[in-house]
């Protein structure tokens, strides 16, 4: 028994202090995680667990590695692993793939005494300036001594450019099924609703704003700064009002490589990082057809 109230005590420190976890959808990527975790209207690999609807804007195959610690206790800590693959032969020049994303990801929290494993399969298509998707996850919850349990939660997103290239709108329901993990006390995978705003003042700035709430607990407010430097280095900030850190992190691009920094600063408990990086592939190009006679 010492050992399960440890878990939980562990879990409940990771859902009241740090950027949640707890069944929810949690934080992917460091880039997401430097704007403090506002991430309802980004576009990337991390897009299957920030916003499925984000991979509907990909054109080619990503595929990402993510790493992060909470205040440097090995009980809080996340990895994932995420690919995304078009469908279909894209045109030259396309903005989106013909016939959609497809998105993949595997995923753990925790450690020995407590750990949630998830395998998710997401799928996002875009049209005109409306971008959908929707996940499935299989997620797995053990706790030493207890044994585990398996619940599939379903998933909505949404992102919409109000303004072509300047304003985007996000948002992105997480587990709209309600799914039960338990029947003491009607346990269940908490619904959690994000929504928020990008805005682009200048091409290499980025601006979002986002509110995150899940149905029992208090409204969580989020905001973020991107910075693009140069073209190779990118630089980020934000913050969190429920988990009350400031973030910040740097980006790096390498060509078709990118990788991610990204630290959380909390005035009691300490510090938090991420790292992540992601690979991009060319895109198969479309067949010509052949010149006539």
């Amino acid at each position: 028994m010492p050992k399960l109230y440890v878990a939980l005590g562990f879990l409940f420190l990771a859902v009241g202090s740090a950027h949640a976890q707890g069944n929810g959808p949690g934080v992917r990527g460091a880039r997401a995680a430097g704007l403090g975790t506002a991430a309802a209207t980004l576009s990337d690999v991390w897009a299957i667990g920030n916003n499925v609807a984000g991979l509907g804007q990909l054109t080619r195959p990503e595929v990402g590695v993510y790493a992060g610690n909470q205040f440097f206790i090995r009980e809080l800590s996340n990895a994932a692993l995420a690919a995304a693959v078009p469908l279909g032969r894209q045109p030259e020049g396309a903005k989106a793939a013909r016939n959609g994303v497809v998105g993949v990801e595997l995923q753990r929290f925790g450690s020995k005494l407590y750990s949630e494993q998830r395998v998710g399969l997401g799928y996002g298509y875009r049209l005109g300036l409306v971008s959908i998707g929707a996940r499935a996850d299989v997620l797995q919850v053990s706790i030493e001594g207890l044994g585990s349990r398996r619940a599939v939660a379903l998933s909505l997103g949404g992102q919409a450019e109000v303004i072509p290239q300047k304003l985007t709108f996000g948002a992105y329901l997480y587990n709209l099924n309600q799914t039960k993990l338990a029947r003491y006390q009607d346990e269940r995978v908490p619904t959690v609703l994000r929504a928020g705003l990008g805005y682009r003042p200048a091409a290499k700035v980025l601006l979002v704003v986002e509110t995150e709430k899940d149905i029992e607990q208090a409204a969580d407010f989020k905001a973020g700064l991107e910075y693009q430097l140069i073209d190779a280095l990118t630089v980020r900030a934000g913050f969190a009002t429920l988990s009350e850190q400031a973030t910040g992190g740097l980006g790096l691009r390498l060509g078709r490589l990118r990788l991610d920094y990204a630290a959380g600063y909390h005035n009691v408990l300490g510090l938090s990082q991420h790292l992540s990086a992601s690979l991009r592939f060319d895109a198969k190009p479309e067949p010509q057809p052949a010149p006539q006679p």
